[in-house]
């Protein structure tokens, strides 16, 4: 089965090289304008089409995986097929800039609902009283699933906002799910969580510090929605996993989209899919990594880059307990409320232009590395 984890990441980067070596025959379509938006941190034309090599490089590590297990093989290929969708509805957006959100994501819902039908990803229980007697109507836990699923893939496309931040993110999500599948048993889901990862690090080799090539709305609704169908799928075919280990585990893009619902619909008044320029990772790159004006030499490669690792930190502050507890509960109940604390305390902070000594510390930490790296060149 390693083969099939090293064709995926090769094929992946194989992908991901000759779209940015021939960019120049697509980039009328396929490329991110510099710098136009509130949501633009780069510099030059970009291709935001990286959901073709992780797709690709998922296919060809699903197809070697025929020979070394077949159930894991069946799955993954479903899981794929259920994705096309959510994959449609984002790579059109990426080459037409035209699909508005609620378009992506009514067939992310269509993806989710082949998954509920096809894969037996359902939510049927969240260990809340009330919410789990209605969750045992086959309506209500069709109507919630959906949605969830839907909403993940859409808080994923959320913050997919810096070189390397959505990537490493969804690493971290896929290797807790493949590790607690492990430890039940599951193999199918373990596998299938390994092989997304194995075409997702394929990606990152160009992606990530340098940002040659973008994930783009098609590889972070992709990716969502797998990681929220994997995160399903262990809970319900697990019964000893917690029904809280996914919201434990997701805590970050999910509190950041409810937060960010809330930021605009109730403080600002205004629509809840308009971009602006304060998500968290936004803020942290202009007010803690504090970096130059726009240019053409390395430090705005580098202003890009050095954004994403606080994130990651912040991602594992939900990962890690989720994985140390992932059959404990009441622990894991604990730490949505913890993490969603830590989530706000952090925003109001640096929106105050008050940022942590510890992110400061870190920022410290950071441009030593960069001046290292440079001095090596």
């Amino acid at each position: 089965m390693a083969s099939a984890l090293l064709g995926g990441i090769a094929v992946a980067a194989m992908i991901g090289c000759l779209i940015i070596r021939f960019s120049a025959l697509h980039a009328r379509f396929s490329s991110d304008a510099p710098s136009i938006g509130p949501q633009k941190f780069h510099f030059h034309p970009t291709p935001r089409i990286g959901g073709i090599p992780v797709v690709i490089g998922s296919i060809v590590a699903v197809l070697l995986l025929r020979d070394d297990s077949v159930t894991a093989y069946e799955f993954a290929g479903v899981s794929l097929l259920c994705s096309a969708f959510a994959f449609a509805g984002g790579m059109a957006e990426d080459f037409t800039k035209r699909v508005g959100v609620r378009f992506r994501l009514l067939l992310t819902f269509v993806s989710a609902t082949l998954g509920f039908f096809f894969l037996d990803a359902r939510i049927d229980g969240l260990a809340v009283p009330g919410l789990d007697w209605a969750l045992h109507f086959t309506l209500v836990a069709f109507v919630f699933t959906v949605f969830a699923v839907g909403g993940f893939a859409q808080a994923m496309n959320i913050v997919d906002g810096f070189n390397g931040l959505a990537g490493v993110v969804s690493l971290i999500f896929l290797g807790a799910i493949a590790y607690v599948a492990g430890q039940v048993g599951d193999q199918e889901l373990m596998w299938g969580s390994l092989v997304l990862g194995a075409s997702i690090l394929g990606f990152l080799l160009f992606n990530y510090p340098r940002g040659l090539i973008f994930l783009g709305d098609g590889g972070a609704y992709l990716i969502g929605f797998l990681i929220a169908e994997f995160a399903v799928l262990l809970v319900h075919r697990n019964t000893e996993v917690s029904p809280w280990f996914a919201l434990a585990l997701l805590s970050y893009p999910i509190v950041e989209t409810l937060f960010s619902i809330y930021r605009k619909r109730v403080l600002r008044n205004q629509s809840a899919g308009e971009p602006d320029g304060l998500h968290l990772h936004m803020l942290i790159h202009k007010r803690c990594v504090r970096r130059y004006r726009a240019g053409s030499t390395p430090s705005d490669v580098w202003a890009n880059a050095l954004t994403a690792p606080f994130l990651w930190i912040l991602a594992l502050l939900g990962a890690v307990p989720a994985v140390l507890f992932w059959d404990q509960t009441a622990v894991l109940e604990a730490v949505v409320v913890v993490f969603t604390t830590i989530y706000v305390w952090l925003y109001w902070r640096i929106i105050r232009f008050r940022a942590p000594k510890s992110l400061a510390v870190l920022r410290g930490l950071m441009r030593k590395s960069e001046i290292a790296v440079e001095a090596q060149k």
